[in-house]
């Protein structure tokens, strides 16, 4: 006969092992989770440049000229013309409804304006609510419309030589990524972010479900009563299960998606195991503290989940509010990122990565020792001893009917506490939580590098526009590229503006003095932010110095104005003109918080709601309607409350805001159920939904364009309620537009409410079936 296996670590290991393999939440939470992600993301990112944003011409010129100008246009890559038949009116039809993000309107007399010098202005609208898509459509309709306008002018006359006076032109480098690859950027960034939530979802799980689930006892016994074997020996299978998954990404990412690895292997495989020792210590400290398994998971991904904004990948550190700041200073994911971006994107030496492994393992070695010391005084008070396994649940005598369903799923919200702190407490704490990294809207005062070799009068008054700048600082000055190009690796600065040697010479000479910006597009965001802040600076002094090269009636500029540029080209922003970022991102995001909560509440009730009496038609009617009341409030305070608090443009009218908002939570408590039907334990509702949320954030079409997500991916996210309702309640509330000209989002809800009411209705039925027969 075998001797029993030794207490000890391997024991416990081995008892880990045999549960996470037999475990179908825990398997699908490791392994189907990454893989529903890795899959998701990678799909939708598929086609890194962005192409085909609808454009709509409103022509009422539509002579030779005009025409010419829209076909340049319609030449654009990035765009797609899709009405060039309409007014002004039925151009903001079109951006409101979605049907194009920007319109062209091109004036009378356009064509005999150009000849006669001018400068007929034409006008490009773009909505920049959709700040990404944005971005791209402004560029393209710059390039596209200056260049119709320089071929569609007449033969240039020579300007008068009291007005020729040169111009300062900058030149944009990209030192990273210079494809400006927004897939290789976020990809790498986003699934990490991925895995992070995992892990601690991973860890809460297997430390909680000891509490009741399992025997905490029979845990601590295996481990011989010592309380550091005991959490270490349970962490380790994740712990290994977890590097692998992290080795192979990178290895994907580079062989298939070829996306590269520029940085040291082994550095960043010690920053993985950081990352991992410090969230499944995060998630495993939280279980031992609250004692309660639905309960710590809420907690772990209220910490987790909003991490990407804290983590300074979408929105820089730099950028963010006192609290913000502070908050991301504790999170691992944010150094880890630092380390995963210096290393694998920009292939920095490993001693620029020294501060962000630092702090990385300052934070893991923390964590780590605050689960052991929880570990250890729980073992010391003798909890558990007293900890016994969970008891069969208690059927309910719920009242019968629409009221009676309605009735008893308040009660059942109200006390429970992870119901109540899930439905009650969770939009409250994300309302606040949330947005507090994106407040600061837009970026001032980004570092910048600047080389001056020219030590002129001219580039004297450059560097002094430049850190004059709202958008701008100089923060170094340095003697050569090279140093500015260090300085950029260190993070002192975003970009290096170099004023080459006679570049005072040739303005005074009337020849265009070409300045290059060697920006770091590692983020593309603050990317995009320092180069228009250096073209935008160096843009004003350029016509500062036309200007006063000019007689005092100003004919002499406006003969060089038409020389250099034969149209005006006026760019205008329409909605969130700004480019505020939480403008952008927090009013969907708010729109997913809801789903999701919401999801997980009503999931998590629905196996307790079928285990009383009650027919299945009436009991899923009355928990949707019940589910109805409680969000009302919530979403008051999300669609109407927190927009005003935080600045957001609200132009939506009530009634239609209530209308949609209404068929969308219905929507999502009838899906809530029919999947919480099948679920055996509550809690497993949190573990899998709260992981999947941020794939279904770039699966809705607003952080990542509808136009660049394939067609499949487009179709699985519509199964979600919120992909239509972030289109239509953004649209409704931030864009003015009417329920009538999101026709498509409502009956896209309509029509999921319809069906998932009637799944919900069938899964209880069964559920309820089977349970008879397991009595009987």
């Amino acid at each position: 006969m075998r001797p029993a296996p030794k207490p000890g670590f391997l024991l416990v290991a081995r008892r880990e092992c045999r549960w996470l393999f037999h475990d179908r939440v825990a398997l699908l939470l490791i392994f189907g989770v990454p893989l529903f992600a890795f899959v998701v993301l990678t799909t939708v990112f598929s086609q890194p440049v962005i192409r085909g944003l609808g454009v709509t011409v409103v022509d009422e010129d539509k002579s030779d000229a005009s025409r010419a100008l829209v076909e340049y246009v319609a030449a654009s890559p990035s765009l797609n013309i899709v009405d060039r038949s309409g007014t002004l009116s039925t151009a903001v039809q079109d951006i409101r409804s979605g049907k194009a993000i920007s319109a062209i309107h091109i004036p009378p007399d356009f064509e005999r304006d150009l000849q006669a010098q001018r400068r007929p202005q034409v006008v490009a609208f773009y909505n920049q609510q959709f700040l990404t898509a944005a971005g791209i459509a402004s560029s393209g309709l710059s390039d596209a419309l200056s260049a119709a306008a320089a071929v569609a002018a007449p033969a240039k006359r020579a300007a008068p030589a009291a007005a020729s006076i040169g111009t300062l032109s900058t030149e944009t480098i990209a030192l990273v990524n210079p494809q400006k690859n927004y897939a290789q950027f976020l990809l790498r960034a986003l699934l990490p972010t991925i895995i992070h939530v995992v892990m601690t979802l991973a860890a809460g799980y297997s430390v909680g479900s000891e509490f009741r689930r399992r025997d905490a006892r029979a845990w601590l016994a295996s481990a011989g009563g010592d309380p550091v074997t005991a959490l270490a020996g349970k962490l380790a299978p994740l712990f290994c299960i977890f590097l692998v998954i992290m080795l192979a990404e990178p290895l994907v990412l580079e062989g298939v998606l070829e996306v590269p690895f520029k940085g040291d292997l082994p550095l960043m495989i010690a920053a993985g195991s950081l990352l991992i020792i410090a969230y499944l210590s995060l998630g495993a400290l939280l279980q031992l503290l609250v004692r309660d398994l639905a309960t710590g998971l809420g907690l772990a991904g209220l910490f987790a989940s909003p991490a990407f904004g804290y983590a300074g990948v979408g929105f820089p550190t730099v950028g963010m509010n006192a609290f913000a700041h502070v908050w991301s200073a504790i999170l691992p994911l944010r150094w880890y990122m630092a380390v995963l971006l210096g290393q694998a994107a920009r292939g920095l030496p490993i001693a620029e990565s020294a501060v962000p492994f630092a702090a990385l393992a300052g934070l893991a070695l923390l964590f780590a020792g605050l689960a052991w010391l929880r570990m250890a005084n729980l073992t010391r008070s003798g909890w558990f001893e007293a900890a016994r396994p969970e008891e069969p649940p208690v059927i309910e005598s719920a009242p019968r009917g629409i009221g009676g369903a309605f009735t008893a799923e308040w009660r059942r919200v109200v006390g429970t506490r992870s119901a109540f702190s899930v439905l009650f407490l969770a939009p409250l704490v994300y309302g606040v939580y949330y947005p507090q990294p994106y407040l600061n809207q837009i970026l001032r005062k980004l570092p910048i590098a600047v080389v001056d070799n020219d030590l002129s009068d001219l580039s004297r008054r450059m560097v002094e526009t430049l850190d004059a700048s709202g958008a701008l600082s100089v923060a170094v000055r340095a003697r050569t590229l090279a140093e500015a190009h260090t300085a950029i690796d260190r993070g002192e600065a975003f970009a290096a503006v170099d004023i080459p040697a006679g570049t005072e010479r040739d303005v005074l000479k009337g020849i265009t003095a070409h300045i290059p910006v060697y920006a770091d597009a590692t983020y593309l965001f603050v990317f995009r932010s320092t180069a228009s802040g250096v073209a935008t600076a160096l843009g004003a002094l350029t016509s500062e110095l036309v200007s006063r090269g000019g007689r005092s009636d100003g004919s002499l500029v406006k003969a060089k104005l038409a020389s250099a540029s034969p149209a005006d080209v006026l760019l205008q922003p329409i909605f969130n003109p700004v480019g505020g970022y939480a403008s952008y991102v927090v009013p969907a995001a708010f729109v997913l918080i809801l789903q999701q909560t919401l999801l997980i509440g009503a999931a998590m009730l629905t196996g307790s709601a079928l285990a009383g009496r009650g027919g299945a038609f009436t009991g899923v009617l009355g928990r949707g309607v019940a589910h109805l009341t409680i969000y009302l409030p919530a979403v008051a305070l999300y669609l109407i409350v927190l927009p005003r608090i935080y600045g957001f443009s609200t132009l939506g009218h009530l009634p239609q805001i209530f209308a949609l908002a209404t068929i969308f939570l219905l929507a999502t408590s009838f899906m809530g159920q029919a999947v919480g039907a099948w679920f055996t334990r509550p809690e497993n509702a949190t573990i899998l939904l709260l992981a999947t949320s941020l794939p279904q954030f770039f699966m809705a079409g607003f952080a990542w364009p509808r136009e660049a997500i394939p067609d499949v991916a487009l179709a699985f996210g519509r199964i979600f309620p919120a992909d239509s309702a972030i289109d239509g309640l953004v649209r409704i509330n931030q864009l003015g537009a009417s329920i009538w000209e999101v026709t498509h989002d409502w009956l896209g809800l309509w029509l999921l409410a319809l069906v998932y009411f009637a799944l919900a209705v069938i899964s209880a039925f069964v559920v309820k079936r089977g349970q008879r027969h397991a009595q009987g």
